[in-house]
């Protein structure tokens, strides 16, 4: 598993920063080489210049050793260089591998998928992937490569000594695959807690405003509290898991400093070795012992490693449910012909619609009402294939949306929602996001269609005002106009708007339909409302309850028919049933 994560991160690594991250490990090799350095110049040190009483080769010796110290700094100075700008490189380009893959993907993704989860894997996720090409592979060559050395070395020195020092070897490396077996599925649960504790406090930054006006401040404290206690806890058992480890681990490589005191001064008595080679035993007692003492903290580190790029794999190796068929047709306009024929929608086996058919012609309006949970919003959602149908077709100038590419076909549909999305971008930028090539006269002129201009050139900047993220500031009906001048401005062939007018009186309303009567580019409009006075004037009408047509007709043939329409009319316009006409 862990052997597929690091290949992965290789290959979205470029090729100039694979052979610095080479060059950096290779320097960790060689730098763990030189640590035998000046525990061999020592020995020299001692058996020549102390023992001996000899100070002639002392000014050598030293100073080798100091040059040996600082080239082996420099050395390592220039591979963390290299370490970090490669590690950097496949971060820059995961992230933005990984944005691109969150655009192109379906609604049906971020339905399942909470967005604090997703940004913990943007964020906390990648981080750890970075800190295994900066850090944690380097330690682990640092950590072989100067336990293999040193071995081989002592072994030259006196291989007696240095096999009951490799004796409690084993012992270690089973204690660690203990270790290492037991900590990552704790690991798995530590970052499922750290994702519901990011997502509980992405949940209320963005619905601060409703925490203020039901006054749940205390109720949102108790409940992300409870997710950071889960969080806190699930790390606190690992590293409870960790030192119930550690004094084993600490024990045996203790152990291997009073071997290597007693059995090397046994053997000076006997001769079999001098005290500048004991000297070399105990100055690299700790390049035996300290690469086992880090190798729990190094098994720690991986598994936490494996286990973020495990769901940073997962995104981006995710599968579109929505995409492009093979053999999609080109289209270089569109018509503006709707079409849906015996739709039905099924989401986990719950209906939403069933058996939905109607067609409106270019240039005609279609106007849709019905209980809220009827399947409304539904219907431009399939048409903008946002889901694909569970039966039937929907046909966009006569060809299946299926059969369209996506980006030709939401190209061509403008859409306006109750449920408005600004950016933190000036006002001029909201509304030409769907189009960069406006000018600011075309920008003002589909602002005054929407009229949003009025209250626009009253903001402190005008048109160049920041609007605050999702439209702060501003009114609902405000960020309402704004985001129908947005739909708009590219023009469509396809208009929606979803209970754009809701939040507008009935004056404003009245402008509004009077401009989209007027627009300079023809378009079929499908209007989503719940207002009579918002589709009285539709070439059709559907009602739309428990995801089947109900009725369908012109306002007068709907009056006539006296049913859900026709109550709904009464009621809005405080007119008795039995007097309505």
């Amino acid at each position: 598993m862990i052997q597929k994560q690091i290949a992965w991160l290789w290959e979205n690594m470029d090729a100039p920063f694979r052979r610095r991250q080479i060059i950096a490990l290779c320097i960790s090799a060689f730098t763990s080489l030189l640590l035998l350095v000046n525990p061999a110049l020592s020995q020299r040190l001692i058996d020549d210049v102390i023992m001996a009483r000899n100070a002639d080769p002392l000014l050598a010796i030293l100073g080798v050793m100091l040059v040996v110290k600082l080239g082996r700094e420099g050395l390592r100075y220039l591979m963390v260089i290299f370490l970090e700008t490669a590690s950097q490189n496949v971060i820059y380009n995961l992230r933005r591998r990984l944005f691109t893959k969150m655009q192109y993907h379906d609604m049906r993704y971020f339905d399942i998928h909470r967005t604090g989860d997703l940004m913990t894997r943007m964020s906390a996720d990648l981080d750890w992937c970075r800190h295994f090409l900066s850090y944690i592979d380097y330690r682990i060559i640092d950590a072989v490569c100067t336990f293999l050395f040193t071995i081989v070395y002592l072994a030259i020195v006196n291989w007696k000594l240095t096999v009951l020092l490799f004796v409690i070897t084993p012992v270690l490396m089973l204690i660690s695959k203990t270790f290492s077996r037991h900590v990552r599925p704790r690991f798995a649960f530590m970052r499922e807690k750290l994702s519901d504790m990011n997502a509980a406090a992405q949940e209320n930054i963005a619905g601060n405003r409703v925490v203020k006006a039901f006054s749940r401040e205390e109720f949102e404290k108790e409940r992300f509290g409870e997710k950071n206690q889960a969080f806190r806890a699930s790390h606190l058992r690992i590293n409870k898991l960790w030192l119930t480890f550690f004094p084993m681990i600490e024990l045996l490589v203790n152990a291997i400093q009073l071997v290597t005191v007693f059995v090397g001064g046994l053997f000076i008595i006997r001769g079999e070795l001098t005290p500048g080679q004991l000297a070399i035993f105990t100055g690299l007692s700790w390049a035996v012992s300290n690469p086992m003492r880090e190798l729990g903290n190094l098994i720690n580190d991986l598994q936490r490693f494996s286990t973020s790029a495990a769901k940073v794999m997962e995104l981006a190796f995710s599968k579109r449910e929505i995409e492009d068929a093979p053999d999609a047709e080109d289209h270089e306009h569109m018509q503006g012909e709707i079409e849906f024929d015996r739709v039905s929608f099924r989401v986990d086996g719950k209906s939403i619609l069933e058996d939905v058919s109607f067609s409106v012609q270019p240039g005609q309006t279609v106007a849709v009402m019905g209980p809220t949970g009827g399947g409304k919003t539904t219907l431009i959602h399939l048409l903008a294939r946002f889901y694909d149908v569970s039966e039937g077709q929907v046909r966009v100038d006569g060809c299946d949306v299926k059969q369209w590419k996506l980006h030709q076909l939401r190209s061509g549909i403008g859409t306006a929602t109750q449920d408005v999305f600004l950016f933190s971008d000036t006002a001029e930028g909201n509304i030409a996001f769907g189009n960069q090539e406006l000018s600011l006269d075309e920008v003002k002129d589909f602002a005054r269609r929407a009229d949003a201009a009025e209250f626009i050139e009253k903001l402190p900047e005008g048109y160049d005002t920041i609007i605050g993220e999702r439209g702060v500031g501003l009114s609902g009906g405000q960020r309402q106009r704004i985001a129908l001048a947005r739909a708009l401005a590219v023009q469509p062939s396809i208009l929606i708007m979803d209970d754009t007018t809701s939040a507008v009186d009935s004056e404003t309303e009245r402008y509004i339909q009077e401009q989209l009567n007027r627009l300079p580019f023809s378009c079929t409009k499908f209007i989503i409302a719940q207002r009579i006075s918002s589709m009285r004037n539709a070439d059709l009408i559907l009602v739309l309850q428990d995801g089947r047509i109900t009725e369908r007709g012109t306002h007068q043939e709907l009056l006539e028919k006296k049913g859900f329409y026709w109550q709904t009319y009464c009621l809005q316009y405080g007119i008795p049933m039995k007097e309505a006409v």
